[in-house]
């Protein structure tokens, strides 16, 4: 227990980073891939192919790669990313793609029915994607959202290759110092912990939107 108390505020500063990359992640990837899951559904077919391709190019690759690319590829051109700044460059592109497909589906899942009453009552299509697809689409896309949310917190844990002071990598240094799996079975435990928290968060959002049943 002593050993515990001595690593832990490492552990913690290193958890802590992990959270500032998963919040940042989600805030600039949700809003993106909404936005270009629209470009999906889009009839201008020049807009739809951009984006398919980047949507399978951001799908068919390691978000590893991507990551070294986005931190160690770009200055060959430069542009230049600090650490921190880079990986969530790559982050937020990544999910933005994967939300977007998420997105997409939902989007299509809803009856056309909906956007001809949506003319017949004289709104904008900006009033009927904000006031009428899109709160359907949210209670849609819940499960699959959450189940990239949840990726993303083990995946934060890449940001170690590129020397950030993540959670994993206050546990691989305590582990190489000391000699001991303790810290990485710690790290294993706050993963967990985080893991529950967000997993019991996500169920709750579900249970708001049930009484659309």
């Amino acid at each position: 227990m002593h050993y515990i108390s001595e690593i832990l505020p490492s552990l913690l500063a290193g958890a802590g980073m992990t959270l500032q990359i998963f919040l940042w992640t989600l805030i600039g990837s949700l809003p993106l891939g909404l936005v270009l899951s629209l470009g999906l559904i889009s009839k201008i077919k020049p807009l739809q192919w951009v984006i398919n391709f980047y949507v399978w190019l951001m799908r068919g690759t390691p978000l590893l790669l991507q990551l070294i690319f986005v931190f160690y590829g770009l200055p060959l051109i430069g542009v230049v990313f600090p650490r921190y700044e880079a990986a969530l460059f790559a982050f937020i592109l990544n999910y933005a793609a994967y939300f977007a497909e998420i997105f997409r589906g939902g989007l299509q899942s809803i009856d056309n029915g909906q956007y001809e009453s949506a003319r017949v009552l004289r709104l904008s299509y900006g009033q009927t994607i904000r006031k009428i697809v899109i709160p359907q689409v949210v209670k849609i896309v819940i499960p699959s959202v959450g189940n990239e949310v949840i990726n993303l917190i083990k995946d934060s844990s890449l940001v170690y290759v590129i020397g950030i002071g993540d959670l994993l990598r206050a546990g691989n240094v305590a582990t190489a110092r000391d000699v001991t799996l303790v810290p990485l079975v710690l790290v294993g435990v706050i993963y967990l912990l985080l893991t529950a928290v967000t997993t019991f968060v996500l169920r709750q959002i579900e249970k708001r939107y049930s009484y659309w049943k």
